[in-house]
């Protein structure tokens, strides 16, 4: 029969935790086995800190210290930059990190997020959008891109084995690496004694967007990545299909900078636009959330009548490795948020509690903690029509209705740039397989291209 580790035991002896294996004796063999590997890995004198730290709250910086964020509008001509990006690909220093650990239930979609259709006329999943783009640049620059994608433990599984049915896409299954976010135990407010889920399960929930850059090096991927020769890592959220993966002329502006982190901005469509809002605080590159930011600040127009604080943040990221090392490790590590939730919990009695108010602490990391840490930082210019359609709901803004209309609207613009001429309402969709960008489009398509009905551009032209 299994017993508790002695070493266990006392560890939670001393932190007060000896309650999670009070019901030790009613759990069979494979219960104990999944309790202990779950109270293993947990830093008890971490937890203790947050607790004693409860009252601590991460303050939004004073109106006199926030500043609007200097932003560079890249030039597609740059021919300098472009080749930048280019060399830094064809020398295999470019990763690809896809934060994929969300369900789609919002969607009414119970899968992992990124195997949601959403090709509005082939129906590819978000993944497939997300891999052929990667498969693309490899093929393009003579150099296989690593793509690295963050699960959560509600989605691992489920999405490695949707990777390998599909067979990774035409990727080499040596180039994608999953790795898994990591989780937090949730506290009790009152005690600081960890919750239980059931007599032999821990509560825990993921710990945050910042958890992707703390996973990647916990998993030691991000030591791998190194040690292949890597520089450089492209970040983005899976749920946006438009995304323009590893660009080059953004990468070369990364290199040439020798950046730290490199942020894409989109415009704000409005003081109340749910996007986080990219700011110098102190001259530090920062995210504030939009329902952080005071509405003074957000209804702030310059003499132009323009909106001050302007700078939206889509998610899009270029990091450094070197940087992502110094802050996923040791003293630069970064902190913890603290939130008070209402957690539904097993009691000492071994009934199952719905609390009516917050009960609980849960603990998230933010990625854009990150972002001030930073000495040397760019911030760059894209548009929403390009490169930022999240999809979030089942209807309204965001739903699958607006993403895919608007990546049959990029289509078109493409095409109309070679004189294609396409009725307005005809579905359309470029795969990254036959074109990563209008000008690869321009080279393929025939300018007498006639639309007339749904059309799909793939290695062939199909209608």
């Amino acid at each position: 029969m299994i017993a508790v580790p002695a070493p266990l035991r006392q560890r939670l002896q001393e932190h007060r935790q000896e309650h999670v294996v009070r019901w030790w004796e009613t759990l069979d063999e494979t219960a104990r086995r999944g309790l202990v590997q779950q109270l293993e890995p947990i830093d008890f004198p971490q937890i203790t800190r947050l607790y004693e730290q409860r009252d601590q709250s991460f303050a939004v910086p004073s109106p006199d210290r926030i500043q609007p964020i200097p932003v560079d509008a890249l030039d597609e001509s740059d021919a300098a930059l472009r080749r930048a990006g280019e060399e830094a690909l064809r020398g295999g220093e470019v990763a690809v990190l896809i934060v994929a650990g969300g369900q789609g239930s919002r969607l009414g979609f119970e899968h992992p997020k990124g195997m949601y259709p959403i090709g509005p006329v082939s129906r590819k999943s978000l993944f497939q959008i997300h891999a052929e783009k990667v498969l693309a640049l490899g093929r393009r620059y003579g150099r296989n891109v690593p793509l690295l994608i963050m699960t959560s433990p509600a989605t691992h599984d489920e999405t490695v084995a949707y990777f390998r049915e599909q067979r990774y896409f035409g990727l080499s299954a040596n180039d994608v690496f999953f790795f898994c976010q990591g989780t937090m135990p949730a506290l009790d407010l009152a005690s600081g004694k960890l919750l239980m889920d059931g007599p032999g399960r821990v509560f825990t929930s993921p710990n945050g967007h910042g958890g992707t850059l703390t996973a990647l090096a916990d998993s030691g991927l991000l030591a791998r990545m190194e040690q292949r020769g890597v520089r450089h890592i492209f970040y983005f959220q899976v749920d946006n299909p438009l995304i323009k993966v590893a660009d080059p002329l953004f990468l070369g502006h990364h290199v040439s900078r020798r950046a730290e982190v490199s942020s894409k901005i989109v415009p704000k469509e409005g003081p109340n636009d749910r996007l986080g809002n990219l700011v110098l605080v102190d001259g530090r590159c920062t995210i504030i959330e939009y329902s952080d930011l005071p509405d003074s600040l957000a209804r702030r127009t310059d003499a132009e009548g323009r909106l001050w604080l302007w700078a939206g943040s889509p998610a899009i990221h270029l990091f450094d490795v070197a940087f992502l090392k110094h802050v996923t490790t040791g003293p630069e590590r970064m902190p913890f948020h603290t939130a008070r939730k209402k957690v539904p919990y097993h009691d000492d009695n071994g009934r199952s509690v719905q609390p009516a108010n917050e009960n609980a602490l849960k603990f998230e990391m933010f990625i854009f903690d990150v972002l001030p840490l930073a000495d040397r930082w760019t911030v760059v210019e894209t548009s929403r029509r390009e490169e930022f359609v999240p999809l979030k709901n089942a209807t309204g803004a965001d739903s699958p209705a607006v993403v895919e209309q608007a990546i049959s609207d990029l289509a078109a613009a493409w095409l109309s740039k070679v004189e294609v001429n396409v009725p307005r309402g005809v579905p359309l969709e470029i795969s990254p397989l036959f074109a990563l960008d209008a000008a690869e489009l321009a080279g393929k398509v025939d300018r007498y291209l006639r639309v007339d009905g749904p059309l799909y551009l793939h290695d062939r032209v199909t209608g």
